[in-house]
């Protein structure tokens, strides 16, 4: 072989290696996402089945921080939704079930961004002090703008909204369903 001949090989063989490193980055990139993306999913198990959600770190740091503390304490799992309101939303996270309890963590400084509640967004309820948000959260049945701005959004359903649909409707709900389970996915 001619040094000619050597050169193109040794070309071919750097491109090979070349796409070999780019696909091994790619694919520990894709692993470290999803890994991460582990790290901000909730699995809420209801009585038709599991729901997952997506938190918003970004959205809301500390609301989000709040929820994985109680969701790792077990808090939530037999929670009723105490309040669900047809063509709005189902609310839950509060022990006693009447809306008005919470946790023994402090209250949480408001984190209002300018993501929009839309079906499927995951927000923090409160009293009417921007800075009383706890344990209880909603869900959004459907498109709600008038709470943009004003409450806080920390995650949004990724799948399982057909069983969110499905919650029993009432402020409270006769026989109210329960949360059977919330668990991080990792």
């Amino acid at each position: 072989m001619t040094d000619d001949t050597n050169l193109k090989l040794d070309r071919r063989q750097l491109a090979k290696t070349l796409s070999l490193g780019a696909a091994c980055a790619f694919f520990a990139g894709k692993a470290a996402a999803a890994e991460e993306d582990k790290a901000n999913l909730l699995y809420l198990q209801l009585k038709d089945g599991r729901v997952v959600i997506r938190l918003r770190p970004d959205l809301a740091p500390k609301h989000v921080a709040q929820i994985k503390t109680l969701v790792k304490r077990g808090f939530y799992d037999g929670i009723v939704f105490h309040r669900v309101i047809e063509g709005f939303m189902a609310q839950t996270g509060d022990p006693t079930g009447t809306g008005t309890g919470g946790s023994d963590l402090p209250n949480i400084p408001a984190e209002f961004s300018s993501a929009p509640f839309g079906r499927g967004t995951l927000g923090m309820a409160r009293s009417a002090s921007p800075n009383s948000a706890n344990s209880q959260f909603f869900i959004c049945f459907a498109p709600a703008p008038f709470l943009d701005g004003k409450y806080t959004v920390w995650g949004e359903v990724i799948s399982g909204m057909e069983f969110v649909d499905k919650i029993k409707r009432g402020e409270p709900p006769e026989n109210p369903d329960k949360i059977i389970s919330l668990k991080l996915a990792e």
